[in-house]
């Protein structure tokens, strides 16, 4: 399996590796048909994404699509922060091998999850955001790891 430079970039040396206390938002998101777990956790200060942090179990792409991720979302607005799917995550990653496609998603529902807990904290409606999933699974065509 072929992966780019960035990916391995990121997977060897993931950028914000760890949590936030006191974070404004945090999302779980897993995936039971690979076992990955992504845990997202956002800092949000007037509408504005100052600090991202993961925790990810999973295989390397995860762990890069996670890296990616919170890299991008950084210094973003809730509605840019909206934008980044896990086209623009796997873009970002010059790519994904095909059977690892379903990282990215996994990174993009993370952060949509770390949102909708934002904006059920603060009792506030994000336009756009749909009620996150828990597995993956039941959004995305996970192919069979082999």
């Amino acid at each position: 399996m072929e992966y780019s430079e960035k990916v391995m970039d990121h997977f060897m040396n993931p950028r914000n590796v760890g949590e936030i206390e006191d974070a404004s938002g945090v999302g779980t998101v897993g995936n039971a048909k690979c076992g990955d777990i992504m845990k997202v956790y956002l800092k949000i200060e007037d509408g504005i994404i100052k600090d991202a942090k993961f925790k990810t179990f999973g295989c390397g792409a995860a762990v890069a699509t996670s890296s990616m991720a919170t890299e991008l979302v950084k210094g973003k607005t809730i509605p840019e922060a909206l934008d980044i799917t896990n086209k623009v995550v796997m873009e970002a990653l010059d790519g994904l091998p095909p059977v690892k496609v379903h990282c990215s998603c996994l990174a993009e529902e993370a952060l949509h999850a770390a949102l909708w807990d934002y904006a059920e904290k603060n009792h506030i409606v994000i336009d756009g955001l749909e009620r996150p999933v828990n597995d993956i699974g039941e959004l995305h065509e996970i192919p069979d790891q082999d």
